[in-house]
Formats: C-alpha cells, sequence, structure tokens
C-alpha cells in the first residue's frame, strides 16, 4: 500500500475498510490514527494515582530497622519517584482520555485515489484471512474497523510497523537503510517515470503545494535516457 499509493505511515495504519470500495477500486484517504498521550480526565489526578507513586523510604521506617531477613535498601541508585503533588500515571485513570484516535490529515492530504488493479485481489484475499481472526477473537476482537491491525483488531503501533518493515527490507535484501516514509519518496518516483504528470502525483501523494512534490522526486536515469532517445528522435529522424 505505501509503495503503490504513496501513503503516509499514520494514514496507512488509520485506514478503515468502509473507506475502501473494492468494486469502484477506490480509497479514501480521509482519517489517520494516532495514539495520543494518555490524561486524567477525573477531578483529583493526585488521589486517583495514589495507589502507584512512588516516595524515598523514611530513614527511620519499619524497613529499615528490620534485622532479620534480606537488608531492605530503601533508596536504589538511579530510583525514581514521583513529586509530592503528583499527577502522572493517567494510564491507571477510570476516566482517562487519549489513547487511539482518529484525526484528520492536516492541509488539504484529505483526498480520493484509485486502487491499482493487481493490489484489487491481495485486498480481498486480506478481507477474509481477518474475517476469520475476528471469528476465532470471538469477543476479545476489538472493532475499530480497521485495514490493518493485530489479530484481535487492536490497531499496530508506528514502532511495531517501523521494525516489519525494516524486517522485509533484510529479506529482499535492500542495501539501503530506508526509513517507512522512504516508501513514499518510492511511489511518486515510479509515478513520475511511468510519465504521469506531476500535478497527478501531487493529488495522489495530498500535497497542498506542487514544489513539495518536486522534492518528492528526483531526474531519474530512466528519465534522463528517455528523454536523450526523444531528442534525438525529434532532431535525426
Amino acid at each position: 500500500m505505501a509503495l503503490a499509493l504513496g501513503l503516509r505511515q499514520c494514514e496507512a495504519l488509520g485506514l478503515r475498510w468502509k473507506y475502501v470500495d473494492l468494486k469502484r477500486g477506490v480509497i479514501r484517504v480521509f482519517w489517520q490514527i494516532k495514539h495520543q498521550r494518555y490524561r486524567h480526565g477525573c477531578r483529583d489526578p493526585h488521589a486517583c494515582g495514589a495507589r502507584l507513586h512512588r516516595y524515598p523510604c523514611p530513614k527511620d521506617g519499619p524497613k529499615a530497622e528490620r534485622t532479620s531477613g534480606r537488608k531492605h535498601v530503601c533508596n536504589k541508585e538511579g530510583q525514581k519517584f514521583c513529586a509530592p503533588d503528583c499527577t502522572k500515571h493517567a494510564p491507571s485513570c477510570p476516566e482517562r482520555v487519549g489513547g487511539w484516535t482518529f484525526v484528520k490529515p492536516k492541509g488539504k492530504s484529505k483526498r480520493t485515489i484509485m486502487i491499482p488493479p493487481p493490489l484489487i485481489p491481495l485486498l480481498k484475499l486480506h478481507q477474509e484471512a481477518q474475517q476469520a481472526q475476528r471469528q476465532a477473537a470471538g469477543e476479545q476482537w476489538q472493532d475499530y474497523d480497521l485495514v490493518w491491525c493485530h489479530p484481535d483488531g487492536r490497531p499496530i503501533d508506528a514502532g511495531q510497523d517501523w521494525d516489519e518493515w525494516k524486517e522485509l527490507l533484510r529479506l529482499a535484501e535492500v542495501d539501503k537503510d530506508a526509513r517507512v516514509h522512504d516508501a513514499r519518496h518510492t511511489a511518486a518516483t515510479l509515478l513520475i517515470e511511468q510519465g504521469v504528470d506531476i500535478s497527478v502525483v501531487q493529488e495522489i501523494l495530498g500535497h497542498s503545494q506542487l514544489t513539495t512534490t518536486k522534492r518528492y522526486t528526483h531526474i531519474t536515469a530512466t528519465l534522463s535516457t528517455e528523454a536523450a532517445a526523444r531528442m534525438g528522435r525529434a532532431l535525426w529522424e
């Protein structure tokens, strides 16, 4: 998907089936998925995280005075403690806000793009496999309607996606230490090499400025050779 459509990582990971029309061969890139940092939703964040607060042991405390058993080291080197008015530990808050959230793309990145025909049957096979995973998960399935997800429906973390991308590069024996985002550069270059107009490439990638699209592409040997051949035909044939 990244190589064929030039999607951003968060656009690909946030793609949902309701925005994929396999009959018409169209994808609507309307949303991204991001993991927002958890925040307390309760009235008293300090009291909410009380059971998780970590403070230095008092020097004259009962643990320090005990004479039997393993010696207790109250304050270990490098150990981190909470501030007296600590309001952290939001992930444990019953009313927490944040986590996985669908957000709109920046600028004019909201777009509708066509799916390359060879990709459609692959997506259909993937959809069938995901349905089997959903049935196997049963009540454990988390319905985000995501095209790409864990076997229980949970979103895929960007870091895990990065690791899987690196493994694919290794298996494909690609020497360049490419980023996930570099697939987007590759998609732009491949489109240009196929003779696709730069303005169409701009629309596919979702750039608001044409100058941004030009930075994603470069003059390749293929284009230079073709340009020289055309000039030769124009002048000598």
